[in-house]
């Protein structure tokens, strides 16, 4: 579960260099702290990392079915994570 706490966190799915193309498309998730990559409870973990996956891959369908082609968004956020 990503959230089911009363505290959360704003997660930038594609954070560094990308960070305001996140908040351009949308691209934010409430996290609990423990699973939010800058949060201070934050482990690196097999599931962590499972999570963060799913959520670039789950922007991306919606980058490409919404926004534009692979291309641009390889162009846009600097890979493809399909």
């Amino acid at each position: 579960m990503m959230t089911g706490s009363n505290v959360v966190e704003r997660h930038h799915v594609f954070g560094g260099a990308f960070k305001a193309k996140s908040e351009y498309y949308g691209f934010i998730a409430p996290l609990r702290p423990d699973l939010h990559p800058n949060g201070v409870h934050f482990q690196d973990t097999k599931e962590n990392k499972k999570i963060d996956k799913y959520l670039k891959r789950m922007c991306q369908r919606y980058y490409e079915k919404h926004c534009g082609t692979r291309d641009q968004f390889r162009n846009e956020f600097g890979r493809n994570y399909l």
